[in-house]
């Protein structure tokens, strides 16, 4: 009897397991459909109507930045209010009041920037070719004034120019999200970025538990249990001693770029 009665229990928390996660991978569709539809709003009634209030170029791209954290904002909280992720930002105050920096973070999901980016009313991005493609985004991506990663002859030029007016830049030195189980690498755009415009470096590590949004798996293949984010915003990181223990820039990118390898990865090996 008593053997019954736990074979029962068991059956149902398994269903109850199950409907959880139906009901998170409808959740998350849901919320996608949203963001996706939100993106051609912003495009074709957001943007337009800011167009018009703002003459000057770069204060409509600022008031499109601080609709666009507005957006990430409500969609993140849209995410954990339906269920289908939670997560936890520590140290978003230190973030916001970041002036004339890059921003840099390892990129384990999907959802990445839009975490980060939902504190940040005003923050430049590098955006890669695919999403100036892309029909849901590129408008938007264009409104907001972000670099395209497409030309190296401007990209430093860009980049420097709305780095001295006081903006900061958000990069992803991977250059795409990471594959669980390979060791990461990074790319050096960010380090050279940063040595060249001799501009500080704030990093953020994320941390996704367990694996969702990843580049190997679908939106739906959502994992047994709900996923949690973690972004803690680190320590940020003095270029001007990586410039002046190196004999050239070049060095003391490679320098900065293996530095930011042990910050963002504290667990990988060397």
């Amino acid at each position: 009897m008593e053997q019954r009665a736990v074979s029962r229990m068991s059956l149902w928390r398994q269903g109850v397991r199950q409907l959880d996660k139906c009901w998170r991978v409808f959740a998350t569709g849901l919320c996608f459909s949203i963001f996706g539809a939100g993106a051609l709003g912003l495009t074709f009634v957001a943007i337009p109507l800011i167009g018009l209030q703002s003459k000057q170029e770069r204060e409509r791209e600022k008031a499109v930045q601080h609709a666009i954290q507005r957006a990430f904002n409500w969609f993140c909280q849209m995410m954990r209010f339906s269920g289908a992720i939670d997560y936890k930002i520590v140290g978003a105050e230190t973030l916001r009041s970041d002036r004339a920096c890059l921003i840099v973070a390892n990129h384990p999901s999907l959802i990445d920037y839009v975490l980060i980016g939902s504190c940040l009313p005003h923050c430049d991005c590098l955006v890669k070719a695919a999403i100036w493609h892309n029909p849901f985004m590129k408008g938007v991506v264009k409104a907001a004034g972000y670099i395209p990663n497409t030309d190296p002859e401007s990209l430093l030029e860009n980049c420097s120019h709305r780095l001295n007016d006081g903006n900061v830049l958000l990069v992803f030195p991977e250059g795409t999200r990471t594959t669980p189980g390979v060791e990461p690498t990074l790319q050096r755009g960010a380090a050279q970025i940063a040595v060249r415009t001799g501009m500080d470096v704030r990093v953020v590590h994320i941390t996704v538990s367990p694996d969702f949004l990843t580049k190997q798996k679908k939106w739906y293949q959502v994992p047994d249990t709900k996923p949690f984010f973690l972004v803690e915003v680190k320590d940020k990181i003095d270029i001007n001693g990586f410039i002046a223990n190196s004999d050239s820039l070049s060095a003391a990118a490679r320098q900065l770029n293996q530095h930011l390898a042990d910050v963002i990865f504290p667990a990988k090996e060397h």
